[in-house]
């Protein structure tokens, strides 16, 4: 199974992913972000596609392993496309959510996060190009989730989808 957790910079999708991987085991946590971070010289919008291409590979090795994946990320709408393409040998066992919390939410620190100047107009291009309302996948306004709360609630739609 792979899942994908799309949503925001502060939408909550690393914890939820976390928490994921604990309540399924044998699965992974795929941070695209770590993938980033051995080209982080390279320009942003350069190192998108070589790390999408990277996480296919891994998520493929996963795959094969008999290992299930969660992937954390912003998922435009060109990301969503080049993961389906590009796992479509696993496309019925794909499940992708988005996280949806309001925007005044995701502007705030939360734990002991400190949110950048950077991350926060980040946050704000994210809202203004969509990526908390895709025309993909499930779409969960965890405003006033707990991340446990969230979690289960992607854990019964699955369920849900799986019986069927």
């Amino acid at each position: 199974m792979i899942i994908f957790i799309n949503g925001s910079i502060n939408s909550g999708k690393s914890t939820v992913a976390k928490i994921l991987v604990d309540k399924l085991g044998n699965t992974a946590l795929l941070e695209i972000d770590y993938l980033r971070d051995f080209i982080s010289w390279m320009p942003l919008k350069e190192s998108i596609p070589i790390n999408l291409e990277n996480a296919v590979a891994i998520i493929k090795i996963f795959m094969k392993k008999g290992m299930s994946t969660v992937v954390p990320y912003p998922l435009s709408k060109e990301n969503y496309q080049y993961f389906i393409e590009n796992l479509k040998e696993h496309k019925d066992r794909m499940h992708i959510f988005t996280l949806s919390p309001k925007l005044e939410k995701v502007l705030t620190n939360r734990g002991a996060r400190e949110l950048s100047e950077w991350e926060k107009e980040r946050i704000k291009y994210h809202y203004a190009v969509g990526i908390p309302s895709p025309d993909f996948g499930v779409i969960i306004d965890n405003t006033n989730q707990s991340p446990n709360e969230t979690a289960e609630q992607i854990l019964s739609v699955i369920r849900k989808t799986t019986e069927k």
